[in-house]
């Protein structure tokens, strides 16, 4: 079976090319310089140039394959949202000309909301030409990573643990790893066919509060929850040199969010996945 894998060095599919390879698969990595692969994979894997961004990229480095790992990038040089609806269109037309016969894409919970969810609103409309395509798709709902703590990481170890959503609203958090093995049970499987969304919960909804006090439990230093405004984040991100749009799709995502949003996926049997916050938090915080 021929399997493509973009962002093969990200927090997720990273994981996905390695339990591909312990399967039996020699997986294609894309990426946009194979240079930045592993020397030592090259004796478990293939590598191809792929620009999410360049349709003719996209097409040509995904000749061939029968099933592909898609995961639309951060775009950092332009307007995020335009970015993703152009992977959008670049992915939809590859699968077509190239005949995949299954796709899997990384997705959020929010996507389900199709507007006001900042940079997720990006990722439903990749879902939306996905299913328009002759492809067999499963979208991957996936809850908050744990690994966004890494970023606070600072903030963290001085006893904050600041943002936008709200504090107290329970939601679902989960371990890029966990996200990688249904990844990657989905990629290997002929049992599905059509269109599916398979939410990602990890294995219990936290609100902010309750991950500040298991993270400090666990690494043995007061933790406190603290919300701040919208605009607190725009004035942080401004002072970075950040962009206007880039800005606002992230200051949205956390309103969306928080702002009259009811999950379209229920947690279940099939949506909880192991890792706990307990021990990622001792593995990656400790």
């Amino acid at each position: 079976m021929a399997i493509g894998v973009v962002t093969p060095r990200g927090n997720v599919g990273a994981h996905v090319l390695r339990l591909l390879v312990q399967a039996g698969e020699r997986p294609l990595a894309l990426l946009r310089d194979p240079s930045l692969l592993r020397a030592d994979l090259a004796t478990y894997v293939d590598a191809a140039a792929l620009d999410v961004w360049d349709g003719a990229s996209v097409e040509e480095a995904t000749r061939g394959l029968d099933a592909l790992y898609w995961v639309s990038p951060t775009a950092t040089d332009r307007d995020p949202l335009a970015a993703h609806a152009l992977a959008a269109a670049n992915v939809r037309a590859a699968v077509d000309a190239n005949g995949i016969e299954r796709v899997v894409f990384q997705s959020s919970v929010g996507a389900e909301k199709r507007h006001g969810v900042g940079e997720i609103d990006g990722l439903a409309a990749i879902e939306q030409e996905l299913e328009q395509t002759s492809a067999s798709v499963t979208h991957l709902r996936c809850g908050y990573f744990f690994t966004n703590l890494l970023m606070d990481a600072e903030s963290i170890r001085d006893g904050v643990l600041a943002t936008a959503f709200d504090i107290s609203r329970p939601m679902p958090w989960v371990a890029p790893a966990d996200i990688a093995e249904v990844a990657t049970a989905r990629l290997l499987s002929r049992r599905w066919n059509g269109c599916h969304v398979q939410a990602v919960h990890g294995p219990e909804d936290l609100s902010f509060r309750q991950v500040a006090h298991t993270l400090a439990v666990t690494l043995g230093h007061p933790v406190n929850a603290h919300q701040i405004g919208d605009d607190d984040v725009r004035s942080a991100l401004r002072q970075q040199g950040m962009p206007a749009a880039q800005i606002e799709a992230i200051v949205m995502m956390a309103a969306g969010i928080r702002e009259d949003f009811t999950p379209e996926n229920p947690r279940t049997y099939a949506t909880t996945t192991p890792t706990t916050l307990t021990s990622w938090a001792a593995e990656h915080l400790g």
